[in-house]
Parts: C-alpha cells; sequence; structure tokens
C-alpha cells in the first residue's frame, strides 16, 4: 500500500490528527501496555503528523524506560497515538491503526512484535 494520508482521532471526536504512514507496516504489540489496549501501531516520522484538534484534551502516560509518550484523550481515554524516537533518535509518532478513520483492522495483517520481554 505504501505510505498514504490519513485523518484520525479519539473515539469522541475531542482528538483529531493527520498523517502520512504506512499501515501496511503495522505492528502488534505484546507489550504491557498494548497488549491490554490491542493497539495496533505503524510508524511515522514526527514532521509526518500533525494534531489537528484537542491538544487540550490530551494527556500522556509514561512506562518502562519513559521515553514513549503515550498520548490519550481525556474525555474517551482513547490512546490514538504516542510520541517518541526511533531506535536511530528520529523523533516519530506511533499511530494507533484503529484509530484512523475509514480503516478495517480486520483486513490487516500486523506483524507481531514481542514488546512483552524489552
Amino acid at each position: 500500500m505504501a505510505v498514504r494520508h490519513y485523518a484520525g482521532g479519539c473515539q469522541c471526536g475531542a482528538v483529531r490528527f493527520e498523517v502520512d504512514v504506512d499501515i501496511d507496516q503495522a505492528i502488534a504489540c505484546n507489550c504491557s501496555r498494548c497488549g491490554k489496549t490491542g493497539t495496533i501501531l505503524s510508524f511515522a516520522p514526527a514532521d509526518r503528523f500533525s494534531l489537528t484538534a484537542g491538544a487540550d484534551s490530551l494527556t500522556e502516560y509514561l512506562f518502562n524506560r519513559h521515553v514513549i509518550r503515550h498520548a490519550f484523550c481525556k474525555v474517551c481515554g482513547v490512546q490514538p497515538f504516542a510520541r517518541g524516537a526511533m531506535p536511530d533518535g528520529t523523533p516519530m509518532a506511533a499511530i494507533n491503526i484503529r484509530c484512523l478513520d475509514g480503516i478495517d483492522v480486520h483486513e490487516l495483517n500486523p506483524a507481531k512484535f514481542e514488546g512483552r520481554s524489552r
């Protein structure tokens, strides 16, 4: 599929964003957070992500090494994205594919990622 432009947001609509991302590169992580929330992630360079609404509706959660800033809506509790850095230090946005408009995650085949042991 390659990189495409998407819009997305949280369940209640308070948080909205746009991103250019390749959802065919999605992963299903089994870390203590993603495993519990069912998050399916794809990663985009930070300059390809734009928060278009709801900055004041976001709060963050940090865990483990405190390097990924998990953003979630204070109204509905959904985590549409996170911010951090790729292993090479490049700033990135981790997009919860489940929060992209018009995407049926059941049509995807995300790679399994062993995050539990990290």
